[in-house]
């Protein structure tokens, strides 16, 4: 049996169960019945994702941090593992992780608000900003194809790829320069851009590499629980040329990175006409892990059902994943300090592969028996 099936036959189970228990209660003649599929469905949610989720923690021995959120509503929380191998310190709701390349969504809202005010436009030429693309080579690249990696750019000094705006190739120093340009059109510096950013959507756990001086930070480590090697100049290495904040230098907590999707897709912190610039398809990328996908400005998205907007992140030893599925406002986020590359970088995201393929399939689950009224129709014949 597929795990498509398998979800589909569990919800219907759950739900009859659901709704026999609560029909010997109900007495009231009126009764909401979006109320009663809305809490069966958030029921059937919770149950699933325990049963399954718990099954992959177990099955790796997962050490991290992974939650899921209906909007407000927390479906499913889990920590496990330790921050500090050595003191057994163990991993806790406040634990601050580095995100590595979901870092790279932030540099995008932060050129697209300098847009907004209008001190760039995203099809401007970066040597119009920038001394480093003065050149025969990089002259006619844009913001635009920094921002979805078209550029043909790779290292900055080296030569194009491609021509650009013809191919997908991930920068990492593409995003460097984003960040760049953010602090020469606003007069500030990176860090205090993105500081302000979060104090204005209340992500006070969240910091740069630079700026981080709290002591929950959960560090990064190879290798596994019985044999773990800690990365050495952590977080501040996050800063350093071979990686860049802009890029992949932000650390984070479930809680604010809950917050940040929230606010970010609610049309909270972007105008409408600006989000849709962020989360539209405009190029695609072939992911070593995750495999083909459309990619926006810092974000990628499904191809297919269902709808989502994801980054993933690594950086030595820190493997994370983001998903946002905007049709039920529900947010996944895997965080994790440990990473096993010894089977190579496919196997260390494993666990989080897993938890996405679970997450898709309760995703479109749900949506499909709201679309065919399937609940209602089960609430008629209950007489409800």
């Amino acid at each position: 049996m597929t795990q498509k099936k398998h979800s589909l036959l569990l919800f219907l189970f759950v739900l009859l169960t659901f709704i026999s228990c609560r029909h010997d209660n109900l007495s009231e003649k009126k009764i909401n019945k979006n109320e009663i599929i809305d809490s069966t469905i958030t029921a059937f949610q919770k149950e699933l994702l325990k049963v399954q989720i718990d099954s992959v923690f177990k099955k790796y021995d997962f050490n991290g941090s992974v939650a899921v959120f209906k909007d407000s509503v927390q479906l499913y929380r889990k920590e496990n593992g330790f921050i500090d191998f050595k003191t057994k310190t163990k991993i806790d709701s406040n634990s601050v992780f580095a995100i590595a390349s979901i870092s790279k969504q932030f540099t995008a809202v932060l050129v697209l608000l300098q847009e907004e005010q209008g001190k760039l436009n995203i099809e401007d030429k970066v040597s119009e900003y920038l001394s480093e693309f003065q050149n025969k080579d990089y002259e006619n690249i844009t913001i635009h194809q920094l921002l979805n990696h078209t550029s043909g750019l790779n290292n900055i000094g080296g030569k194009l790829l491609f021509k650009s705006g013809s191919d997908f190739y991930y920068s990492n120093d593409g995003f460097n320069a984003l960040g760049k340009i953010v602090e020469k059109v606003s007069g500030k510096s990176y860090d205090e851009n993105i500081m302000e950013l979060f104090k204005k959507n209340g992500m006070n756990h969240s910091a740069t590499g630079k700026n981080f001086r709290g002591n929950d930070f959960a560090g990064a480590f190879v290798g596994n629980a019985k044999n773990a090697e800690k990365i050495k100049n952590m977080p501040e290495r996050l800063a350093s040329k071979d990686i860049g904040i802009p890029a992949g230098g932000i650390l984070s907590t479930i809680d604010d990175l809950h917050i940040w999707n929230n606010a970010l897709y609610g049309g909270r912190i972007l105008k409408p006409e600006t989000l849709k610039k962020l989360t539209t398809k405009t190029s695609e990328r072939n992911h070593p892990v995750f495999r083909k996908m459309g990619y926006g400005y810092g974000i990628m998205m499904n191809l297919e059902k269902p709808t989502a907007f994801f980054h993933s992140g690594y950086i030595k030893g820190s493997p994370s994943l983001n998903i946002y599925y905007p049709k039920t406002k529900t947010s996944v986020i895997i965080l994790s300090n440990i990473a096993d590359e010894q089977n190579g970088l496919g196997t260390v995201f494993n666990p989080h592969k897993e938890i996405r393929k679970i997450a898709d399939v309760i995703e479109n689950t749900v949506s499909k028996m709201k679309e065919n009224d399937t609940i209602k129709t089960m609430l008629n014949q209950q007489n409800l």
